[in-house]
């Protein structure tokens, strides 16, 4: 891998946009930042993370977090003049994006672009998307690093006219620094800051924003709301769930009450559990808890739903009770109530929905058909 600094600074500025206000006075543009007027908002129900403002001519701002400002410049446009130095311009057509953020890929498939995804920062083993896998296995998408230690030169030579990253990128701010100095545009996702699983969904609007497809991702979202927004109007069924795993050390690892994945039980009729636990402070969505604690706040919960991501899929009761002899205790254990997630869970975006209709299939229904579920599977 070539070092940062030796990668062939003319092929980059070939391959990806100059900073705006070089662009601007190169090539003249009549189109003036300071004179764009807004003509539409899109609409947004539940995604706080994000805006996005339509301008004449195709133009679109959007605004990420606080103050993270992105022009998209549509095809065949150029970038306006007088564009301010802390806005990042990206121009349309998109073609070869490199892709570090995995909870983006869902919305890609969704939009129908995982074509215009050609590098990614996940390797092959490490997807569970089929789409992306077989992507890569023909070739069509390339690994060229981890968000924390892209292959410059590879992402160069392929022309990425885009870096989309997640807020890890914030531990290695030197990467994105080093992809803006190749002239690549970098964009931080924030849809894991959405309290509301809903919200996250909503992301696939933003992408939608980038590529051209607002109308697609409107139905596409639309769709699978109105499946959701149906079970959260039904009466609560009180029952109690936990959702968690157990971790190399020992201890417990569990949802705080704030978490998506609380709501995501909320929203399906249930109660999470536990929740008399101290937030301790940090910016984490979990917590560990010592076991003699957990078996304390947890031993009554109706279901267990166990996390497969960090260790992998269990197939019967036998394998999650050696992890733990106190689990045997447990109410849904004794009752037959404990089910696991599927791998893909956290990399499907637009699956939350299909994943409350599953909690929500749980806490409601007597003779629960487990082929009806799309990510959970029963512990036996």
């Amino acid at each position: 891998m070539a070092d940062a600094g030796d990668a062939n600074s003319d092929s980059g500025s070939k391959s990806v946009k100059q900073s705006a206000g070089a662009q601007a006075e190169s090539t003249g543009a009549s189109a003036d930042w300071e004179t764009m007027t807004v003509q539409e908002t899109m609409d947004l129900r539940y995604a706080t993370q994000f805006s996005v403002e339509k301008y004449e001519g195709g133009y679109e701002k959007i605004v990420i977090g606080d103050d993270d400002t992105y022009l998209v410049v549509p095809e065949q446009e150029e970038i306006p003049q007088n564009v301010p130095e802390n806005v990042t311009v990206i121009c349309r057509p998109l073609s070869n994006i490199y892709l570090s953020a995995t909870s983006a890929m869902d919305l890609f498939r969704s939009l129908d672009a995982i074509d215009q995804v050609t590098l990614s920062g996940t390797q092959e083993s490490g997807w569970y998307i089929e789409e992306a896998k077989q992507a890569m296995e023909s070739g069509a998408m390339t690994y060229a690093g981890k968000y924390s230690a892209p292959d410059y030169e590879l992402i160069l030579s392929k022309s990425c006219d885009l870096a989309i990253e997640s807020t890890m990128i914030t531990h290695s701010p030197e990467v994105k620094e080093q992809l803006q100095k190749l002239g690549i545009p970098v964009l931080v996702e924030r849809s894991s800051y959405e309290k509301s699983p809903l919200g996250r969904m909503e992301w696939i609007k933003l992408y939608s924003a980038l590529l051209g497809k607002e109308e697609k991702a409107e139905v596409c979202f639309e769709e699978k709301a109105k499946e959701v927004e149906k079970v959260v109007t039904e009466q609560a069924s009180g029952k109690t769930a936990t959702f968690f795993y157990i971790s190399s050390n020992g201890y417990a690892n569990v949802r705080k009450p704030g978490d998506y994945i609380s709501e995501m039980i909320r929203m399906a009729g249930g109660i999470p559990l536990p929740q008399n636990i101290e937030d301790n402070g940090n910016a984490l969505s979990t917590m560990n808890m010592q076991m003699e604690a957990f078996y304390a706040e947890a031993k009554d919960a109706d279901y267990l739903i166990y996390n497969s991501t960090i260790d992998g899929e269990l197939e019967s009761l036998s394998e999650l009770l050696a992890k733990s002899s106190l689990l045997s205790g447990f109410k849904a254990v004794k009752e037959g109530h404990v089910w696991c997630t599927g791998k893909n869970m956290f990399q499907e975006s637009m699956g939350l929905g299909d994943m409350i209709l599953d909690m929500h299939r749980l806490f409601t229904e007597e003779d629960l058909d487990p082929a009806k579920m799309t990510y959970l599977h029963p512990l036996k």
